[in-house]
């Protein structure tokens, strides 16, 4: 890498707070977003989801708009050539029949006028592919600055698809257990800033990322690995680490009988199953197109304050491949982190962040 990208965290808006500093209370005190909802299923069954109870109108609008007004007063001033990326599986999903990122533009807009707006839509690896063309595209010279923003609203219309493949959980979802059985969703929106300038407050390095596809089936992944094996290989490449570099991994973690396994098997044959790990499903839900954003924010928060968050709802290994898995908050030097996604549509990716030296 040529020059140096900046990552820092702008704002985060979930069912846990709407400042990083709620959130990071949430994550110091074990507290869960996931809440049992009566009549949010199929046929009015009772299901799990982390949602914004308080939010009547629409869901989609009001944490981006939410959200934007935060990284407006944390970021007040843009100054030369700037785009905005918008990660999300779904967008505003009340628009439908029509385009579900008709009004994205406009909503970002009124808060960033002389911006260029770009959707990035590819699954549950959006918000990590987000980040990584926003690195391209200011390693290009394209932009000075990209803010990039990862949203997905719960609705209906993912809820009931997520039922009809038996891939929600009745309960909290745990991640990587032995006795988890399914994903529960959720909602939220966060942004970060992307710039080849060093930012007045903390910021990690970008080192480097990259996706892959295993083209293994519409909704299931590769049962070796195989995509997000390349993918973290061609991370390691590009951002010049290896696996004993890497102090934290954040997983995607659906907990889900197939994805953890999957993930479970790339770390081993990475030689990656040794490093602590976490996913924060447990706390955020699955945030779908969110999540990579999302999770990437509580990551340098998790570097800031060099804090370890423990995997919620853990208690015993439940893949082929045991994984280090964090199940109690510890306070360790953490100098460089691997975060990777995965999705469907054989969607594999992964980024490198390091503390600034």
């Amino acid at each position: 890498m040529d020059k140096p990208i900046y990552i820092s965290a702008l704002s985060l808006v979930t069912p846990l707070g709407n400042t990083i500093e709620q959130h990071f209370d949430a994550f110091k005190n074990g507290i869960s977003g996931i809440k049992i909802h009566e009549k949010a299923g199929f046929q009015q069954t009772a299901i799990p989801l982390a949602k914004r109870e308080e939010i009547t109108g629409n869901r989609y609008d009001t944490l981006l708009r939410e959200a934007l007004e935060k990284a407006k007063n944390a970021h007040p001033e843009i100054s030369g050539k700037t785009a905005v990326i918008v990660s999300s599986t779904k967008g505003n999903i009340d628009l439908l029949p029509g385009d579900t990122f008709a009004e994205t533009a406009s909503i970002v807009h009124e808060f960033f006028p002389a911006t260029d707006v770009l959707i990035i839509s590819n699954a549950c690896i959006s918000g990590v592919i987000a980040i990584n063309t926003a690195a391209d595209y200011l390693f290009a010279g394209k932009y000075d600055q990209v803010l990039v923003i990862g949203i997905d609203a719960v609705s209906e219309f993912v809820s009931y698809g997520f039922q009809s493949l038996f891939a929600l959980s009745n309960e909290t979802c745990k991640p990587f257990d032995k006795s988890r059985n399914g994903t529960v969703l959720g909602e939220g929106c966060g942004i970060v800033l992307v710039s080849t300038q060093k930012p007045a407050d903390f910021a990690v390095l970008y080192k480097g990322g990259s996706s892959s596809n295993d083209a293994n089936h519409i909704s299931g992944p590769s049962r070796t690995g195989e995509g997000l094996v390349r993918s973290i290989e061609k991370t390691f490449r590009r951002s010049g680490k290896k696996a004993s570099d890497i102090d934290f991994i954040s997983a995607h973690g659906t907990a889900t009988v197939f994805n953890d396994e999957m993930e479970s098997i790339a770390f081993g044959r990475m030689n990656l199953d040794q490093v602590p790990l976490n996913s924060m499903k447990g706390y955020f839900g699955h945030t779908l197109g969110a999540a990579g954003v999302l999770e990437i924010i509580m990551s340098i928060v998790s570097m800031e304050k060099n804090t370890l968050f423990p995997n919620l709802g853990f208690k015993e290994t439940g893949t082929s491949v045991p994984l280090n898995i964090i199940q109690h908050m510890e306070q360790k030097a953490l100098n460089t982190v691997l975060k990777t996604a995965s999705g469907f549509g054989g969607g594999n990716a992964s980024l490198i962040l390091q503390k600034q030296s």
